[in-house]
């Protein structure tokens, strides 16, 4: 995820930190502190009401993690690579390969929630427990409002819908059911669509009726309805690509553009002329040295393209996607970096050998759907 900051490691897994995190401490350390525990034990000092929701927003940021290193945890028992675990303000996200089997993927989409049902369960226990032991109302409340928490966390991430934990649960059953693991995505995908919509307009709702507490739903819903539509849309990618090599989708041969030229060279003599919207770019020795867009042209003042060289306003080679000719468009399209988009280069050595634009893998999609209404 863009925007988060490494900070260490859980289990020999990297794990990053959002910007949005202290947002989240703040927003429930600031809900607990002034709201919630004011209304279960009045009379109590403000500095006791700080200390205590900020502890309590810790426990739930420290809950979130345990619910993405039980996934992580899970995963690698299963022998599925996990890249990276990172905490954000709408709860946590781990990147990992994809299970290669429906069981695989079963238990790792309810280690999750299941252990935010089991740490919300000790929490209820614990603060109970311990007001009846000991009598101290304020940690006790704290411990309660954790559990209460922990359960929503864990019941939430059950709603069968991706990409949401209970959406990954129904796939992998579905998968399971049918051995169509495209389908299952598919219909995965389209569920978090529609829970998407409904939490936007059940959030919307609450806040014309006063709830600020509907702008967060509406928020949640829109991240759930943008992730699904990026699923499903994946979802409809990956069977067209299955199989297909980068030498056999790649546009080839392709115009070039010597970095060192000026902006104004480069686009008097180049792009002008270019079929493709993406220059590749070659060093003095001919090796490719970036890429460079149209639009990125285009945006470079006039009075700087005299002196300004291409290569100072393209996207380095070591921020580009990459791949060698008999790599699997599939796997490649899984590592594509954000910076790129929907371009590849092709390299053999240090050659360049062509190109993959967003065109050519819409070709595919359409040649993929053509075979499909052939077979029917």
């Amino acid at each position: 995820m863009n925007s988060s900051v490494r900070i260490g490691r859980v289990l020999g897994v990297p794990m990053r930190i959002h910007w949005t995190v202290p947002l989240l401490v703040v927003l429930f350390g600031y809900s607990l502190g002034s709201q919630t525990l004011p209304a279960w034990i009045p009379e109590q000092s403000n500095a006791t009401y700080t200390v205590a929701g900020l502890a309590g927003a810790l426990l739930v940021l420290g809950s979130l993690l345990a619910h993405e290193t039980a996934h992580a945890i899970t995963a690698r028992k299963k022998d599925i690579a996990v890249q990276s675990i990172t905490l954000w303000a709408l709860g946590g996200m781990t990147e990992m390969s994809k299970p290669r089997t429906a069981g695989a993927a079963f238990l790792v989409a309810i280690s999750g929630p299941l252990t935010s049902l089991v740490v919300g369960a000790a929490a209820l226990g614990a603060g109970v427990g311990l007001n009846a032991l000991t009598g101290w109302a304020v940690p006790a409340a704290v411990l309660v409002w954790l559990g209460w928490a922990n359960f929503v966390l864990g019941v939430f991430n059950l709603l069968p819908a991706a990409p949401l934990d209970g959406g990954r649960v129904v796939q992998a059953v579905m998968w399971w059911r049918t051995g169509d693991r495209d389908r299952a995505e598919r219909a995965a995908a389209r569920s978090g669509q529609v829970l998407g919509i409904l939490l936007i307009a059940v959030g919307w709702i609450s806040v014309l009726r006063g709830a600020l507490g509907g702008l967060w739903l509406a928020v949640i819903g829109f991240f759930v309805m943008i992730v699904a539509n990026a699923e499903r849309q994946h979802a409809v990618l990956a069977p067209a690509l299955r199989g297909v090599r980068a030498a056999d989708a790649m546009s080839s041969p392709v115009e070039t553009c010597p970095d060192w030229l000026t902006v104004e060279r480069c686009v008097e003599d180049v792009a002008m002329r270019a079929r493709h919207s993406t220059l590749p770019l070659l060093d003095f020795e001919g090796r490719p040295s970036g890429m460079v867009h149209l639009p990125q042209l285009a945006k470079t003042l006039v009075l700087q393209r005299e002196t300004l060289r291409v290569r100072d306003v393209a996207t380095p080679l070591s921020q580009c996607t990459t791949c060698a000719p008999d790599d699997l468009l599939e796997d490649v399209v899984e590592e594509l970096r954000p910076s790129s988009g929907m371009r590849i280069l092709v390299i053999e050595g240090q050659r360049l050998v062509g190109i993959i634009t967003a065109r050519d893998v819409s070709r595919l999609i359409q040649v993929h759907a053509l075979r499909g209404t052939e077979s029917r």
